[in-house]
């Protein structure tokens, strides 16, 4: 990333990573996505019924992606330490669904420590549930919602093979599926390294299965 980038990603607190994901990865990410798709009933915790979701996060190729190298650098940038992969899902809205208020993920325990990114297996735009955010809408994080940040909120449109990466605190939300075409992504976390320790007392909980232990620096290394 240029200084210039540096500087937008830290002043907008997220980076839209345009066809980083590798075109001929694209049909396995997606055959990966179906074959992990289960009832929302058969989860351990609640899911919404107007999303299909997915458990892939032992596909090979999906790891891959998680661990692109201007991917990790972006979320390097954003947490600004040692970090690591915490959970991997693949998440769809179905049609007439997917809808969401402007919220915050949060940070686990201060400010900078967690980053979300979605990866995009199809073409998302206003139709089909893409994502809205507010750009610099991240400190503070305990700033409270007003109905107002839905006028500065900006629709996120593109292509299949983008990544989007964001701090938890952005204040973001999914549009609603109007069309129902498919649009299939990998909801992606990574933790400051710091947070293991609390990761591993929910992992089972939130079905992660991968192995975690992989760390990288803030350039994105592994270490």
């Amino acid at each position: 990333m240029t200084s210039a980038t540096h500087a937008e990603v830290q002043r907008d607190g997220y980076a839209l990573l345009r066809g980083v994901i590798p075109t001929d990865w694209l049909d396995s990410l997606r055959a990966a996505f179906d074959r992990g798709v289960f009832p929302v009933e058969q989860w351990p915790v609640q899911r919404g019924h107007d999303w299909r979701h997915s458990l892939l996060d032992l596909d090979r190729g999906i790891q891959s992606m998680c661990r692109l190298p201007l991917l990790l650098a972006t979320v390097g940038e954003l947490i600004g330490e040692t970090f690591f992969l915490s959970q991997v899902e693949g998440r769809e809205p179905l049609e007439g669904g997917g809808y969401q208020g402007l919220h915050r993920d949060l940070s686990a325990q201060r400010p900078g420590d967690t980053v979300v990114a979605l990866a995009f297996f199809d073409d998302y735009g206003p139709d089909n549930g893409s994502t809205r955010l507010v750009p610099a809408s991240h400190r503070p994080a305990d700033a409270p919602f007003d109905a107002r940040d839905e006028e500065r909120a900006q629709q996120i449109t593109g292509s299949a093979g983008d990544i989007l990466v964001f701090d938890a605190d952005l204040l973001h939300a999914a549009c609603l599926n109007k069309t129902g075409t498919r649009r299939r992504s990998a909801l992606l976390t990574y933790f400051a390294a710091p947070l293991y320790e609390t990761h591993l007392r929910t992992a089972k909980l939130r079905s992660v299965r991968m192995d975690t232990s992989d760390r990288f620096d803030r350039f994105g290394r592994v270490v």
